[in-house]
């Protein structure tokens, strides 16, 4: 369920929980995101503003952003 939730491998939760259980809790604290963004603080301002005026403001049947074969 961890793994699922989390969408990662189940062998990553199982590496994390054995570091974990050796002690060395700050193996698995999170380093941040594996790469820098590739947008810059104004696309992604443009990007936050469209996805705020929803899906149907983009050609969606409904409020669903991912609909098989639905494409608009």
């Amino acid at each position: 369920m961890i793994a699922k939730d989390l969408r990662v491998s189940v062998r990553s939760v199982q590496r994390w929980r054995q570091v974990w259980e050796e002690g060395e809790p700050r193996a698995v604290r999170s380093q941040g995101p594996a790469s820098l963004s590739r947008l810059s603080e104004r696309q992604f301002a443009q990007l936050e503003a469209e996805l705020a005026k929803g899906p149907a403001a983009h050609g969606w049947e409904d409020q669903r952003w991912t609909l098989a074969g639905s494409r608009p």
